[in-house]
């Protein structure tokens, strides 16, 4: 059997040697092209992710479909899609590793693109289900892969700053892509149909922009590896390395290991409120009304967006690259957040109820990018990256089918405390973890 161990190999520069401020300048250049554009595509997702929570609304009104895509249909079809893009999770980190991001992000959109299409063309259950599948599959090659590609270009002791904010753009997509496919769908062309084709244009746009100013890595355009010295060789898997390898190199990783089971354990929360949202609220607050419901959980994704630059900056400067102490600390927030949330709301308040969603959000959605991004691709073995943060997405995204099945089962109130005992027990799993570091940036 061939050594799977790393190998340390020159790194590849093609052309001429360049001298350091051709090398610094071209670097600058492709940090922002590459944040940008990978940005942009994973928010980019979620404009075609998002079109079924806005298409619902006018399915349930269909007469052609209503008595066919009913309200119990629509949840199985979520848990279809959750499903999915759990199972994809698994794959697509690992896909990454050995062929790279670009290959496996573009295969995603397209996947993505005519899933939506099928549905934007068609109201059939089978057809739905299909497609449901595929969009989960193909969702799934986002998150891990884009991880890796920025990975690639930032060194260990930025990307909790570089990260945190790029982490911003699944909240931004949540928040953005839901109006703008309600306009096209309701005020445009009065169909349903039109936010799967409107997500699907959307997104297609996307694909071209992201072949056009892509790069796996610095070295794809004649850079250096920002995350090596100029002595240092370069530690790269063998072109041969099986699947089978890289996930028993991650397995064995205790760290990788404890960022699943705290995902795991973290994203039911985060699911179940970007899914059940509004109607947690209607339930809490029913005398504001439909319009009401839907309107006050944004503040959830508000705090969302701002949450991963917040605490990768803190990771970088006050903890000094370890990236367990602030996700603790989040993960405590959130605990007493959730805990409290159900007593706290039944005062009928919405200002009450604006206030503490925003600060759900705030802690969910920092731990939610500290674990899935930034811990993941560190604590990734060299060549593994997109493999670990594959497994950890893998793992929480199990945890999300939980978070889509629940809210339509249990009470609020064992729902919260059972979310609150979830998010303390991920802390304390990751509580020992607490100085930990990575390789690179010891």
């Amino acid at each position: 059997m061939a050594d799977l161990a790393p190998q340390s190999v020159p790194s590849p520069r093609p052309g001429p040697p360049l001298s350091t401020r051709e090398a610094l300048r071209g670097m600058t250049r492709w940090r922002r092209q590459i944040f940008a554009v990978t940005w942009l595509a994973y928010a980019g997702f979620y404009f075609v992710r998002q079109a079924f929570s806005v298409a619902k609304l006018g399915i349930l009104d269909d007469p052609l479909v209503n008595g066919v895509l009913t309200e119990q249909v629509l949840g199985v079809l979520d848990a279809v899609y959750l499903a999915a893009y759990a199972a994809g999770q698994f794959l697509w980190g690992m896909w990454a590793d050995r062929f790279g991001p670009r290959v496996v992000v573009a295969g995603g959109m397209i996947g993505a693109v005519v899933a939506a299409c099928a549905m934007g063309l068609s109201s059939a259950v089978l057809v739905f289900g299909g497609a449901m599948v595929l969009q989960g599959l193909a969702q799934s090659t986002g998150w891990a892969p884009l991880c890796k590609n920025m990975g690639s270009f930032f060194t260990v002791r930025e990307r909790g700053r570089v990260l945190g904010i790029w982490s911003s753009n699944y909240a931004f997509g949540g928040l953005a892509a839901p109006p703008f496919l309600g306009w096209w769908a309701y005020e445009v062309f009065e169909s349903w149909h039109a936010a799967f084709l409107a997500g699907a244009a959307t997104l297609a746009v996307v694909l071209v922009l992201f072949l056009v100013f892509q790069r796996n890595t610095p070295q794809d355009v004649g850079l250096p590896d920002p995350n090596r010295t100029e002595e240092e060789p370069a530690v790269v898997a063998p072109p041969r390395q099986r699947a089978l390898a890289l996930y028993k190199e991650a397995l064995r990783d205790r760290m990788v290991l404890t960022l699943g089971a705290a995902y795991f354990l973290l994203k039911p929360a985060r699911y179940a409120i970007l899914l059940w949202g509004p109607v947690i609220v209607s339930r809490q607050l029913p005398e504001v009304g439909k319009v009401g419901a839907t309107l006050i959980p944004v503040a959830f994704g508000v705090a969302g967006v701002l949450a991963p630059i917040v605490i990768g900056w803190v990771s970088d400067t006050v903890f000094r690259s370890r990236r367990v102490p602030p996700c603790v600390l989040a993960l405590g927030l959130l605990t007493v957040a959730l805990a409290l949330f159900m007593p706290l709301t039944a005062t009928g308040s919405a200002v009450v109820m604006i206030a503490v969603l925003a600060v759900i959000g705030l802690a969910v959605y920092a731990a939610d990018a500290m674990i899935s991004c930034v811990a993941a691709v560190d604590f990734g073995a060299a060549g593994g990256a997109g493999t670990a943060a594959g497994l950890v997405n893998g793992c929480g995204s199990v945890g999300a089918i939980l978070g889509g099945l629940l809210p339509g089962f249990l009470s609020g109130t064992a729902l919260f405390y059972g979310f609150a005992a979830a998010a303390l027990l991920a802390g304390l799993l990751m509580l020992p973890q607490w100085n930990r570091v990575p390789a690179t940036a010891a």
